[in-house]
């Protein structure tokens, strides 16, 4: 099995592998599913880590935005007896989902699955020729929109920050440029154009057009957006003593998650130049000091881990606090491009 530049993974022949949940035995380590306990999975996908659930004897509510994922995920609802109910629905709206008496787990796989990258047709990769797409949940603005009709400055600006690609300027005024005489339609086009603008150059580990396409899939799905609201739904919907647990595969998201639970522990802040911050009651105590990352063995059979961190929280029985978006010093790029409108 070889990582796939494009996102994705393949086989010795080439072809798509199955989706392996990523970390999985730690997500479990992590979440603590056991008979009586009900754990909301954010992102469904393919089903792994709800399978493993189950499996546990937990109930399961599963949310997935892709409806393609909620479709092939159906067999599994009768095959276990009432403990599965799967919803079409972004995970950023997953308290409206809880119980009561609340729920005792929250899972969240952040990015894009492998099934999806391997599906031409939605236009995630450009390893695939396909339509310039990338929406998970099929619908609003497609990552076309955004290449054919976002300002230059616009497209710099996603392309540096999502993406953290270093000739964003570069690459934004030659699509401006080139769309002016024909719209970019496929995967391959504006790969292709970005390759012209940014060879490859015998160092480089991934394909130049990687970082832009990552940015798009972000800026199109607001990936960052919705995770920063997901945590606050789980504060919210989490019973005492009930778990949220996170993997990443980004950067950005990994720092989403660690200022949640920095913020969220309660721990005073300050320094010898600064006052303290009153210290406020703690909501989640984080379990472990660090992130876990995979090991050397699940990287080598699954390429999608070598990025991936986890990061969990217990939470306490201390009141939910006021959504504050702020902790997480986020630009608001959801504003930036009007995409000509």
């Amino acid at each position: 099995m070889a990582a796939n530049p494009g996102g994705g993974t393949t086989d010795a022949d080439g072809g798509p592998v199955r989706h392996i949940p990523v970390l999985l035995k730690e997500v479990l380590e992590a979440l603590e599913p056991a008979p009586g306990k009900i754990i909301l999975d954010g992102t469904f996908g393919a089903g792994g880590y709800t399978a493993a659930i189950l499996a546990a004897g937990a109930e399961v509510i599963a949310l997935d935005r892709d409806p393609t994922a909620i479709s092939a995920g159906q067999s599994m609802i009768a095959a276990h007896g009432g403990r599965l109910s799967l919803h079409h629905s972004q995970f950023s709206e997953l308290a409206s989902f809880a119980p009561d008496g609340g729920l005792d787990g929250v899972v969240l796989d952040i990015g894009v699955s492998s099934m999806q990258i391997d599906e031409a047709e939605r236009g995630f990769s450009f390893q695939r020729n396909g339509p310039l797409d990338m929406r998970m949940s099929a619908s609003g603005v497609s990552a076309a929109d955004v290449v054919n009709r976002a300002k230059s400055g616009d497209l710099t600006r996603i392309f540096g920050f999502l993406g953290e690609e270093r000739q964003a300027g570069r690459i934004a005024r030659a699509i401006e440029k080139r769309r002016a005489s024909e719209p970019f339609a496929t995967t391959r086009d504006l790969a292709n154009l970005i390759e012209s603008v940014n060879p490859r150059k015998a160092k480089d580990k991934i394909h130049p057009a990687t970082r832009v396409f990552q940015a798009l899939r972000i800026f199109v799905n607001d990936e960052l957006g919705e995770l920063a609201e997901a945590l606050f739904a789980a504060e919210q919907a989490l019973k005492p003593g009930g778990r949220l647990v996170v993997v990443t595969f980004h950067s950005l998201e990994d720092r989403i998650v660690k200022k949640f639970f920095a913020d969220r522990s309660g721990r005073a802040s300050g320094s010898r130049h600064m006052p303290m911050v009153e210290e406020k009651p703690a909501i989640f105590e984080p379990v472990g000091k660090s992130p876990v990352a995979a090991s050397e063995a699940e990287a080598e059979i699954n390429p999608r881990a070598r990025s991936a961190k986890l990061r969990a929280g217990i939470r306490t029985a201390a009141a939910a606090r006021a959504a504050d978006f702020s902790i997480f010093d986020l630009p608001d790029l959801a504003s930036l491009a009007k995409m000509g409108a």
